[in-house]
């Protein structure tokens, strides 16, 4: 079984917390029996997380010798240059070593999104920007130290595809299952 879950905001890709206070779990969205999430979602990024019941399927979609894209809208502090897309294009610099090259282009508009809660902070004199990237690694918190180290803090991250999978209109906290073949 292979399910796909719009994680909300400040959820955590876990069904238990001893945090305290503790901090919204997975428990409360009614998903099947076990599964468990494959792969993880940062608290504070939105977006499609996979969950299943089939260790060998997690591990093909986890595994990075099977450089399984994943693709995000990112909102961005900052108009970004075309010398800071194509240093994302070229992969960047990290503290734990370069990055391989990402998918990075700037969107037109905002996506039609839900609203957050809570919603970013809103700062007239300060413009933003929305990206679609795609990388094929995922190290901890990878695209938002990405962005930041070409000047463009994240200031909302939402992963809308892993693969072929895709999060589409899902609303936040609804899951639906998805068919399991590898993408």
């Amino acid at each position: 079984m292979l399910i796909a879950l719009n994680k909300p905001f400040h959820v955590l890709c876990q069904f238990t917390d001893r945090g305290t206070p503790p901090r919204r779990t997975l428990a409360e969205f009614g998903l099947p029996p076990g599964v468990y999430p494959a792969g993880r979602l940062d608290h504070d990024s939105e977006g499609l997380l996979l969950l299943t019941d089939d260790g060998a399927l997690a591990h093909r979609i986890t595994d990075p010798r099977h450089k399984l894209r994943k693709t995000y809208l990112v909102q961005v502090e900052g108009t970004p240059t075309d010398a800071q897309l194509q240093a994302l294009r070229d992969g960047v610099e990290l503290n734990d070593g370069r990055t391989r090259p990402a998918r990075a282009r700037q969107l037109d508009a905002p996506p039609a999104l839900w609203p957050r809660d809570p919603p970013v902070r809103f700062r007239k004199n300060v413009p933003d920007a929305w990206l679609e990237l795609g990388i094929a690694e995922g190290r901890n918190r990878q695209v938002r130290r990405m962005t930041a180290a070409v000047g463009l803090p994240t200031l909302r991250l939402i992963r809308v595809a892993i693969g072929d999978w895709q999060l589409q209109a899902l609303p936040p906290g609804e899951w639906r299952a998805l068919p399991d073949s590898l993408s």
